[in-house]
């Protein structure tokens, strides 16, 4: 059942007008079994003032494009109702007439773009409308036997009223058929959703919550679980052997849906999922279509089923039957748009968005994890569905072709277009070792700035924790992960890889960072300060390049490694053997894997910087007091001493070496592999021309 969350002393409390509609939105749009993200719409009607001071009858209404949720005042907008009422005598109207004909009645220019369904609440004559897709609902719309079975729930309350795409002609079918029934207290619009409607927000909010659980009350005395589905074909796999099969199979799912445009990837072992993928009848009802139009661009049709017998543990099996399930979904999603296009549509990525797979679970894709989120919280609500429709009766869905006019409809990918434009890095991840130190952060910021999504490796758990924290506060949350990870312990970037894999799908792009320092005169470096600095500079760099190249290779889109080495690559830093020697290791290897990532897309560069000094762990070790005293000068006066050594009279930052990494990772150096760049104000010694 769903709760009413209605609190009468915080209402109470709000300002009358768009303030109270806020509060009534933000509740409906907070349960998902309600209204579904970024779907349904609320209104209520007012008298406001006009620029002159005359009353005027206003009516209020989400715009489009909004989520009820988290809506604002400033995601309403405000229209005229003595210019849309006259259209009640009109035949017909077209969507583009509609949209600008609603254009003209907004009293604020500067509102959003009114709701596709604006006309369906400003017909009706009710102060306050509701328009949701409450899961109860909308099984009872998408039954082959719906219709009848709403008389026994609701008597001659309701209205039922064919599927029709939402616009002019639904509206005054709405409209017409609530001012012929009397009774009338709810609209049932088949395969879609629920109308309610009241003379407050308190009262309109109330039916909606109870018209809801009548229905949902009247669903659940039939549920069996047991034979829910068909009943149980598999069981589900243990947490820890699915997220290993997952860490294996995710780098490849994504590499296989971004032929065409990258995707990234989420994945979700809820329980009514598992419960939906392990059925008898998961294999057919998936395919039926969408169980609400509104998830149609966030989920498509239909989402990709994979035939796989969670038992066997056969993962060689399961990439197999990946690999091809994809490859068919593309040719059957382009037949399908080829079947249905208008002049001017324009394919969208032909890839899934929901796949599901037994003892699994389910993955979902999205240009970023936020819209892969969405895709995966539709599917939820489409399960919710298909176990109500089929208690009920037989699960049915749009045609073919109303499914299509729906996900390339021009009034729902408006909506789309509100959405910030990509950037360079959107759509790819990062992965930053030493991401909490001061390269390591700055690079994160640079790259999230333009769209990526970062793994932010360090020892330094609670730092990168912090960093990632930052992040997310400003860019969004899902845009930052923090790992533990010790470079030198396989296990361990083993273990990060796989959290990456099991977080976004895969990586993209991979900065070589964690660090240390150390310096004595060659007679003085011990065995121990040597192998400290060729296991961590040496031996982690390669354990990191190793695993983040097999990923890359798996997922076949790709790729970019910056090593962070140093202007002691190629420069013989004074009682820095050690040190130096395994930095130019560092730009050798990168080479090295250069020669063989060639022909997988993977690319390997290196930036050399020298003294940064702001931010940085190592600077605040005994190095550099070792330095210091190398160059016989006081630790106060290295920072001046290193910038007057340079040709440019400059000291280097960490924002300066994160430019550098960012230009390498991107398509701004897509044909340059094997290459280093010096980031050190021009230290003559260590010009590697």
């Amino acid at each position: 059942m769903v709760k009413n969350y209605w609190d009468t002393e915080k209402a109470a409390q709000i300002t009358k007008g768009v303030e109270e509609l806020v509060y009534r939105s933000n509740l409906i749009g907070s349960d998902r079994a309600v209204c579904n993200w970024g779907g349904g719409n609320t209104s209520m009607k007012t008298v406001e003032k006009d620029f002159r001071g005359r009353d005027i009858e206003v009516m209020w209404v989400k715009g489009s494009g909004s989520d009820l949720a988290t809506m604002t005042a400033g995601n309403f907008t405000g229209l005229r109702l003595e210019d849309i009422r006259p259209l009640m005598e009109r035949d017909e109207m077209s969507d583009e007439e509609m949209v600008e004909y609603l254009s003209h009645s907004m009293i604020n220019s500067k509102h959003p773009r009114a709701s596709i369904e604006t006309l369906l609440h400003a017909f009706l004559p009710f102060k306050h409308v509701d328009h949701t897709h409450p899961d109860a609902i909308i099984s009872l719309c998408c039954a082959d036997n719906g219709r009848q079975l709403a008389e026994e729930i609701f008597g001659h309350r309701f209205v039922w009223v064919p599927y029709i795409r939402p616009g002019f002609t639904l509206s005054k079918m709405i409209a017409e058929g609530v001012k012929n029934n009397p009774n009338a207290e709810l609209v049932l619009m088949e395969k879609h959703g629920l109308v309610t409607w009241g003379e407050s927000s308190e009262e309109s909010y109330e039916k909606t919550i109870n018209i809801i659980n009548e229905a949902e009350q009247y669903i659940n005395k039939k549920i069996n679980e047991e034979t829910l589905f068909g009943g149980q074909k598999y069981e589900s796999l243990s947490h820890e052997e699915a997220f290993s099969i997952l860490a294996k199979v995710m780098p490849v799912i994504r590499g296989e849906v971004s032929s065409d445009t990258k995707m990234l990837l989420t994945y979700d072992r809820g329980g009514d999922v598992l419960q939906f993928v392990n059925s008898k009848l998961a294999s057919e009802l998936s395919q039926v279509g969408a169980a609400c139009p509104d998830h149609l661009v966030h989920t498509k049709r239909t989402p990709l089923y994979i035939n796989w017998d969670p038992q066997t543990k056969d993962v060689e099996a399961l990439i197999t039957s990946i690999k091809d399930g994809i490859a068919q979904y593309k040719v059957e999603y382009k037949e399908y748009f080829e079947r249905n296009k208008q002049e001017g549509d324009k394919m969208f990525e032909p890839a899934p968005r929901v796949i599901l797979i037994p003892g699994l679970g389910m993955v979902n894709t999205g240009k970023d994890v936020a819209n892969s989120r969405v895709s995966g919280a539709l599917y939820h609500r489409a399960i919710a569905v298909m176990k109500g429709s089929t208690t009920l009766g037989n699960f049915v869905s749009l045609s073919e072709n109303e499914s299509f006019n729906v996900e390339y409809w021009p009034l729902e990918l408006y909506k789309l277009s509100l959405a910030p434009a990509e950037a360079e890095f959107s759509r790819q991840v990062a992965f930053i070792t030493g991401g909490a130190g001061g390269i390591g952060s700055a690079t994160a910021r640079r790259l999230v700035s333009e769209g990526a999504h970062v793994v932010l490796a360090d020892l330094n758990l609670e730092g990168a924790e912090k960093v990632a924290a930052e992040l997310k506060e400003t860019y969004g949350t899902g845009r930052a992960i923090a790992v533990k990870m010790d470079v030198t312990k396989e296990e361990e970037v083993q273990a990060a890889f796989d959290h990456s894999a099991l977080t976004f799908g895969g990586v993209d792009i991979i900065v070589n960072n964690a660090g240390l320092a150390t310096s004595s005169p060659i007679d003085e470096t011990t065995l121990q300060e040597w192998n400290l600095n060729m296991n961590v500079l040496g031996t982690g760099y390669f354990l990191v390049a190793r695993e983040a190249f097999k990923q890359m290779k798996q997922q076949g889109i790709g790729g970019s490694m910056v090593f962070v080495g140093s202007k002691n690559s190629v420069y013989a830093g004074k009682n820095a053997a050690a040190y130096s020697s395994v930095k130019a290791l560092e730009t050798h290897l990168a080479r090295c894997i250069a020669s063989e990532g060639g022909e997988f897309g993977i690319r390997v560069n290196s930036v050399l910087p020298d003294a940064v000094l702001q931010g940085s762990a190592i600077w605040g070790s005994r190095w550099r007091e070792e330095r210091a005293s190398a160059y016989g000068i006081r630790p106060d006066q290295l920072e001046e001493h290193y910038r007057k050594r340079t040709t440019l009279l400059v000291n280097i930052y960490p924002r300066d070496i994160a430019e550098a990494i960012a230009f390498f990772s991107s398509s701004k150096s897509a044909k340059t592999t094997g290459c280093m760049i010096t980031v050190d104000g021009g230290v003559p010694a260590a010009f590697t021309r």
